[in-house]
């Protein structure tokens, strides 16, 4: 898999600023499969099922499970462009992640003097 990048983890807000420049996540993490619904970025979950379901359900996240021939596959085809449209939940409130977001710019421009 070209330009994949295995990383330590990172605090929230770094987390949020890399997931959403992202081309595509693969993750087993149920909270990652939410944040990428809501940031728009294709997701492939390495389990073989999910307490999000609805991330699958409307496309933003595919369950791949584990098998390396499968992952590969699915990258591949979310790569080429093959992959759903990531889009947010009818009934999900994605207000407060604009708002730390926006608290968050305010606090570094605070740091960096402007």
């Amino acid at each position: 898999m070209p330009n994949l990048r295995m990383i330590d983890p990172v605090g929230y807000m770094d987390f949020l600023k890399l997931t959403a420049s992202a081309r595509i996540v693969l993750t087993d993490s149920g909270g990652i499969q939410e944040e990428t619904t809501i940031l728009k970025v294709p997701c492939l979950t390495l389990r073989e099922s999910t307490e999000r379901p609805i991330t699958a359900e409307i496309g933003s996240n595919r369950i791949v499970g584990t098998n390396p021939k499968n992952i590969i596959a699915a990258f591949n085809e979310a790569m080429s462009g093959q992959a759903c449209q990531p889009q947010i939940p009818p009934l999900w409130d994605v207000s407060d992640l604009f708002f730390w977001q926006e608290k968050q710019v305010a606090h570094r421009a605070g740091e960096s003097g402007g």
